[in-house]
């Protein structure tokens, strides 16, 4: 037998055998695909292309079998988007995601690519994922054997370069296997986007380069469609799109194939289109054409985190802390809610513009900020540990982006309301942390302990009394007066009230990191983690403080700033607060 004629038996069995694949990990992928690396091995296998939508599907149905989740790391849904996000992709649909800003839209799209999406072989060296097998076996028995092929339909299957590549390596033609990640293109719908953007274009540069005619398939430079070909193409603020443009995804969306330009060839990228609007654009504007709002099949609503737990589970997964190292940040579970709550009240408030929305963004900022700012103010000048504690708090005007509705919009106004709501949310959260925790006595003794005495709130508690903030003038001596632990000394009731305070505080980051665990959230575990940061805690005495003085004060400033913001906020007040200064209030205790 000839070499073409083995050639053409090779092709032809490949092209006819159904294959029996049993990888437990994907649908229609051989066990070992891995070791599947040139086109011999392809074909060997007899392996045959799933449509985009039955990957997802048949993917989809495995995890669902086998109790998996695909969505880990997608916080707050679980009850309302991902039930909705399954029926569609079981559905086959394409999706649209309508939401505010910060909601997490396109991260749902990334994950649906990413998680249930087969890998698939293309040639290596591809722009389009050109599949070989994808293309009529008489093309590629001819590409094979090094002859051009002729195109009796004018069907896109392949590029240029893909024929090329074949044509010059035969059977020992390089096949790279690419997962789902790889498949997932994201465009941000923007008004300069046009439809060649989309389709594809004449490429003058090649015509030129390569001497071709105007109108020969090897001008053609993809677009986004056939860029995202056999995966998923996200696109971000889809109504940004003039009508004109959005026309252009209809033939997609119906019949899974367009055109472009003056080419006699039609294209059919297999992919599934992810769409996110914006509520007031979709349901107001009527931005989103009718029949393009009518192919995209379901239409899912997202939303923000609806309890302080979600949001600050989701706060943790998403901070940058730009590799620091575990042991210089403590995060307190008191402090990331606090910073939660801001935000969630500010997002309800009836002064703010709900039609912008307050994105989870603002919120994860903040926290960044607030980190920033402790290094900035204390930690890095006293080479002490960072934590943050509610003094810190006030630097989140920077990163809290939200408009103003009811008032006029000014940066006074919005400081003033964002004053406002940080001080009504340290009281909600220390109430909230010290329910049940004092009996009325203690009170009672509090009170009379502060009797002609007073407790001065320091960011930078190392500095010398008279020196200024910022200035690394710092005494870092044990002794320096304004230390929380030295003025603790004063106020015996309090010191036990605050070692108490931060008993607790372990146990609720005990607690936060194993609902983080049960979520399956794995990143930054390790700065609310109490044991790595404070293991020598249990041995600390106040009045025989060890030579680690300076990375225990912290914790202990952290606890007593919660304390004292607490007691201002009992009813009657213990406590008065004038500036930086906590003193013993006029009210009676009942």
């Amino acid at each position: 037998m000839s070499r073409a004629d083995t050639i053409l038996e090779l092709v032809k069995a490949s092209y006819s055998t159904r294959p029996s694949f049993k990888d437990p990990s994907y649908f229609g992928v051989p066990e070992n695909y891995k070791e599947i690396k040139t086109l011999r091995d392809l074909l060997e296998i007899n392996y045959k292309y799933n449509p985009t939508k039955n990957q997802l599907r048949e993917n989809l149905i495995s995890r669902i079998k086998n109790n998996e989740n695909p969505f880990v790391g997608i916080i707050g849904f679980e009850d309302t988007v991902i039930p909705a996000i399954k029926r569609g992709l079981l559905a086959g649909h394409d999706i649209l995601f309508v939401g505010h800003i910060g909601q997490g839209k396109t991260r749902l799209a990334e994950l649906v690519s990413e998680k249930l999406l087969s890998p698939i072989p293309i040639v290596e060296g591809t722009m389009t994922n050109d599949i070989p097998t994808e293309m009529p076996y008489t093309h590629l028995v001819d590409l094979i054997n090094g002859k051009d092929i002729e195109k009796k339909a004018p069907e896109f299957f392949v590029s240029k370069d893909c024929e090329e590549l074949i044509k010059n390596n035969g059977l020992d033609t390089k096949i790279k296997w690419v997962d789902g990640k790889q498949r997932y293109r994201y465009v941000l719908a923007t008004p300069d986007i046009s439809v060649k953007d989309l389709v594809g274009q004449i490429d003058v540069v090649k015509i030129i380069k390569k001497g071709i005619e105007l109108y020969d398939i090897d001008s053609y430079s993809p677009g986004y469609l056939l860029q995202a070909r056999y995966g998923i193409l996200c696109l971000d603020e889809l109504p940004v799109l003039d009508p004109r443009k959005q026309v252009t995804l209809l033939s997609v969306l119906q019949e899974g194939r367009f055109t472009t330009g003056a080419y006699p060839v039609f294209f059919k990228p297999d992919v599934k289109i992810i769409a996110t609007a914006n509520p007031m654009d979709y349901t107001h504007s009527g931005k989103i054409i009718e029949p393009l709002a009518d192919r995209l099949k379901s239409h899912i609503e997202t939303h923000y985190p609806n309890t302080v737990e979600d949001e600050t589970l989701i706060l943790v997964q998403e901070m940058d802390m730009l590799n620091r190292s575990p042991g210089s940040t403590f995060l307190p579970v008191f402090i990331l809610e606090t910073i939660t709550r801001i935000f969630q009240k500010i997002r309800n408030h009836p002064d703010i513009n709900s039609d912008r929305g307050v994105s989870v963004r603002s919120t994860i900022h903040s926290l960044e900020a607030v980190i920033g700012e402790v290094e900035s103010r204390r930690s890095l000048l006293n080479n002490v540990i960072t934590i943050p504690r509610y003094s810190d708090l006030q630097c989140i005007f920077q990163s809290s982006k939200f408009e103003l509705d009811e008032i006029e919009d000014t940066s006074e106004n919005r400081i003033e309301f964002l004053n406002n709501v940080i001080s009504e949310v340290m009281q909600e959260t220390s109430v909230h942390f010290f329910n049940g925790f004092f009996k009325s006595p203690e009170l009672v003794a509090i009170k009379n302990d502060f009797k002609g005495k007073s407790f001065t709130i320091l960011q930078n508690q190392y500095q010398s009394p008279n020196s200024k903030v910022g200035v690394s003038t710092v005494s870092t001596t044990k002794s320096s007066p304004n230390l929380y632990t030295v003025q603790l000394k004063q106020f015996p009731l309090m010191t036990k009230v605050v070692k108490r305070t931060i008993e607790e505080m372990k146990r609720m980051q005990i607690d936060f990191t194993k609902l983080a665990k049960h979520h399956g959230i794995k990143k930054n575990l390790e700065y609310v983690d109490f044991k790595n940061v404070f293991e020598d805690m249990d041995d600390f005495d106040i009045d025989n403080p060890p030579n680690s003085v300076k990375g225990v004060e912290e914790i202990w400033a952290a606890a007593t700033e919660l304390v004292l913001e607490y007691l201002r906020f009992t009813s009657p007040p213990i406590l008065d607060k004038k500036e930086d200064i906590f003193e013993s209030s006029n009210s009676t205790v009942l």
